[in-house]
């Protein structure tokens, strides 16, 4: 069985299991295949392998998770400098992250027919990944900050345009990307954009269908990541009212996977993790107290417990990306 992680107040991690964790993104950040690519052919001339097109992002199945995955290193070696891991973090960090790597990726960012490309679950981690490194003072941020600007640049020209919210329970989730974005920039201008859509999106929603969830090929809980990230937009007092309306009962079981080795329905495997850190920001967002905090922790608890012990990397399917969640949760990283 998988240790947890144990976050103290001073961010100290259990090293077996901080171990495990970045092991499973060392094993997946420079594997090229099996790799899965939404790449639009313009001509033939587009036609190349992962690591031509992205050379920073090629591993780890996709590259979103890729990207999630480097996030991870950078999470861990930040956190736990002198562990036996961190050295290799940094070295494959280097490694990606070199100006002719980023340049390709800008380039390929910009390229005609890639305007929804990882948009916004791949460039909301991307953010994630920069924060770390700028927040580190490490000198691959000087490296990475051109693909950095890029994504935001991408996102401020779409986000005025959204119409409606995507209220999915994957990749295409609005909330929950929102939130990674407003947690991880240093662009003022666009953290204040996040802020008024988020709520023109869900300032006046009622009564979420919590019941509803999940579908069976969830990581995200639709109800649970836009009560997470509204706890980032409004103060508490507010928040506690809006939440009232929006989600009146949070009864939630942790969901059951049946085979980890199929690549949908493992999905249901991060969604406990992103459950468990969600229902503690829900918590975190909320006056002290408030009554609602003890049985949001004790569920958070349990889809964690849950959800830990699916990080095992027996299977590839879930190997090269529930690392990344877990990680998010055990280093409380969207919990301010």
């Amino acid at each position: 069985m998988l240790t947890p992680l144990v976050l103290a107040a001073t961010l100290t991690l259990d090293p077996r299991a901080a171990e495990r964790f970045a092991n499973l993104a060392l094993a997946c950040a420079h594997k090229e295949y099996p790799n899965k690519i939404a790449h639009v052919l313009n001509s033939d001339k587009d036609v190349a392998p992962p690591r031509a097109l992205t050379p920073a992002f090629y591993g780890c199945y996709d590259w979103h998770s890729s990207v999630h995955g480097h996030w991870l290193l950078a999470r861990l070696a930040r956190l736990s400098p002198d562990a036996p891991f961190a050295a290799n973090a940094r070295a494959a960090l280097a490694e990606s992250i070199t100006p002719a790597n980023i340049a390709q990726e800008v380039a390929y960012l910009n390229r005609p027919g890639q305007a929804s490309f990882e948009r916004p679950y791949g460039l909301a981690w991307l953010l994630q990944l920069t924060g770390e490194l700028r927040e580190t003072n490490d000198p691959l941020y000087a490296t990475i900050k051109p693909l950095e600007g890029a994504a935001v640049e991408r996102l401020k020209t779409w986000l005025p345009k959204l119409s409606y919210a995507v209220r999915s329970g994957e990749h295409s989730q609005t909330a929950f990307a929102l939130g990674l974005m407003l947690d991880s920039t240093a662009d003022n201008d666009f953290a204040s954009l996040i802020r008024t859509r988020a709520r023109a999106f869900y300032g006046n929603d009622r009564n979420c269908p919590l019941a509803y969830e999940p579908s069976g090929e969830d990581f995200l809980s639709p109800c649970l990541a836009e009560a997470d990230l509204m706890r980032r937009v409004l103060p508490p007092g507010e928040y506690a009212k809006w939440l009232t309306r929006f989600m009146p009962k949070m009864t939630l079981m942790p969901a059951i996977v049946t085979d980890p080795s199929d690549p949908k329905l493992a999905h249901l495997d991060g969604l406990n993790l992103s459950r468990a850190w969600m229902l503690e920001g829900i918590a975190s967002g909320l006056p002290k107290n408030d009554p609602r905090v003890a049985s949001l922790l004790a569920a958070s608890k349990a889809h964690a417990d849950a959800g830990l012990k699916s990080v095992t990397g027996e299977h590839y399917e879930g190997g090269h990306w529930l690392g990344s969640f877990a990680t998010y949760l055990v280093t409380k990283r969207g919990i301010r």
